[in-house]
């Protein structure tokens, strides 16, 4: 049998692309990024990568060292290989992902939703090692989710089971718009983008001072907010504690479903620490239904950054 020693992990954001090459014992190896955003055509986007990925793969002895790649994407299906009609990406519609970057790669690729391969590199090398209930929430540009139950990912009926970030959580008339095309859905809230747009809300209904107001509204981001926060500004805490509550409300709904051992955060918002983590808990123990109380632990990705897509994306493809 051949020697193929590693393979390829791609955890594909709505911001940047990282790649990773890795060892069979998870170690990565040799890594690189690029920017997704700004490639329209997605031929154009899997050239680049391509391109990126070359001086990767002579480095660790040519494509011939690669058994594979895996890819986490945002409305990644495994079943197909495609993306669809994913709403925080420029590709619109239908997308063959897997066969393009097999083609260009000359290797086979495998293609899961983005949350899914964050939870199996959760599973295998992070905070939900042995763990075979539990669901792995992903808070970046939206708000994903991947669901493992009797050690498996859920992926249902047609590849893309496991959308916790699209419940709705608010019914109001004024409720916000996503991404996907409905009203109120969670990710509105509690992504990244969420959180800039909680802040921007508060600063015109508000009236109090805030370091926030020194920027101009439409340039704040959720980064703005977390600096802040951590300046002890009272308008940045309270943003949080408002997206905190509404995580651990939804999620004590999301245990009616599969009554997890635990429940996995990831992502940038996570690194504001207890400012989100607190609220998060105390709605979740305060909203849960009584026979779940106490029983969930409530963690915090213990993989760096992008790792645990990237390990995760790569753990798919040597399972292949």
């Amino acid at each position: 049998m051949e020697n193929k020693p590693y393979v390829i992990g791609l955890d594909l954001g709505g911001t940047n692309s990282v790649f990773g090459i890795v060892d069979a014992d998870a170690k990565i190896v040799a890594s690189t990024s690029i920017r997704t955003k700004g490639h329209a055509d997605v031929n154009e986007y899997v050239a680049c990568c391509c391109e990126a990925l070359r001086p990767l793969i002579e480095q660790v002895g040519g494509i011939d060292k690669i058994k594979g790649m895996g890819i986490g994407a945002p409305n990644g299906n495994y079943y197909s290989g495609t993306i669809e009609h994913a709403p925080n990406l420029e590709w619109k519609g239908i997308i063959p992902l897997a066969k393009l970057f097999s083609d260009g790669l000359g290797i086979p690729v495998v293609l899961t939703n983005d949350a899914n391969a964050a939870a199996l590199g959760e599973m295998i090398y992070g905070a939900a090692k042995g763990m075979k209930n539990f669901i792995m929430i992903t808070l970046g540009t939206g708000v994903g989710s991947g669901i493992v139950v009797n050690g498996e990912l859920v992926y249902g009926s047609d590849g893309f089971a496991g959308e916790l970030g699209h419940v709705i959580v608010d019914t109001s008339d004024d409720a916000r718009l996503c991404g996907c095309g409905r009203k109120g859905c969670l990710e509105a809230y509690c992504s990244a983008t969420g959180v800039a747009r909680t802040a921007r809300e508060f600063l015109a209904k508000r009236s109090d001072e805030s370091e926030l107001r020194s920027i101009p509204m439409e340039q704040i981001t959720s980064k703005d907010v977390a600096i802040a926060a951590g300046h002890g500004d009272q308008l940045a805490c309270e943003i949080y504690k408002f997206t905190g509550e509404l995580l651990g409300r939804t999620c004590a709904n999301f245990t009616t479903f599969s009554s997890p051992e635990a429940y996995v955060f990831f992502g940038g918002l996570t690194k504001a620490g207890d400012l989100i983590m607190n609220p998060i808990k105390e709605a979740y123990d305060a909203n849960v239904l009584n026979i779940f109380k106490g029983k969930a632990q409530i963690l915090i990705s213990q993989l760096d950054d992008a790792q645990a897509a990237v390990l995760g994306a790569a753990a798919l493809a040597w399972k292949q």
